[in-house]
């Protein structure tokens, strides 16, 4: 494998509250080296990091409610379109999860067709937060996020009690079908772990050891010149 082939299912990210603008610098400096699928970053960032990316390939996602998910529709679609008009490509969207196992349904259902709908050509995934949820949850969430219209259904935010897990992806691909795809997020640190859940059925990785991932393919020799 090749490691410009695997840096194709990664988003590599940096999203966490205490990240400095060095270190926004820095990892746009070392993720620029490499063909991956985007680079995650915090809303605030976004406008610095478009114009250091000017000249390279490389996409710029961001997220929107992040964390938690909670906030009021129209504040998510304003944080979107901004997003958007900053220079994101990609939208990585917390599903009203309070809403969602409340039973209104129809609520973030529309609260996510109506961030797809007014970014047109953008790619969003909706974050469920597979950690909160129960069997049949995952399930319905899937479903959900399949009927408004989005991209990728994503596993995680990182932020909860625990991120991905094999299981959770296999479900979500068996839902989800040729449909939409799945992003793994959350606790995804080494090489043995991406493959396996991009065997699982993930098609986008989320993960702010990209690096060093691709670094250790390397060194394994799995990597070929």
């Amino acid at each position: 494998m090749k490691v410009e082939y695997l840096a194709q299912f990664i988003d590599i990210t940096i999203l966490k509250p205490h990240t400095t603008i060095q270190q926004i610098e820095e990892t746009v400096k070392e993720a620029k080296k490499y063909p991956f699928a985007s680079l995650c970053i915090p809303p605030f960032y976004v406008p610095l990091v478009y114009n250091l990316l000017k000249g390279s390939n490389l996409k710029i996602s961001s997220v929107v409610g992040f964390p938690l998910g909670y906030q009021q529709r129209d504040a998510k679609l304003f944080e979107a379109s901004g997003l958007v008009k900053s220079g994101a490509s990609e939208l990585d969207v917390v599903m009203n999860i309070t809403a969602f196992k409340s039973g209104m349904i129809d609520v973030v259902r529309d609260e996510l067709s109506s961030i797809v709908l007014e970014n047109s050509g953008i790619v969003v995934k909706v974050i469920i937060e597979t950690s909160l949820l129960d069997y049949d949850e995952k399930v319905n969430a899937c479903k959900l996020v399949i009927d408004s219209g989005a991209h990728f259904v994503k596993t995680s935010t990182g932020f909860g009690s625990s991120g991905a897990t094999l299981n959770d992806v296999r479900l979500l691909k068996s839902i989800a079908g040729d449909c939409i795809k799945v992003k793994a997020s959350g606790g995804i640190k080494d090489l043995q772990n991406t493959l396996a859940f991009i065997e699982a059925g993930a098609s986008r990785i989320g993960t702010s050891s990209g690096i060093e991932i691709l670094k250790e393919l390397k060194k394994k020799g799995m990597s070929p010149e």
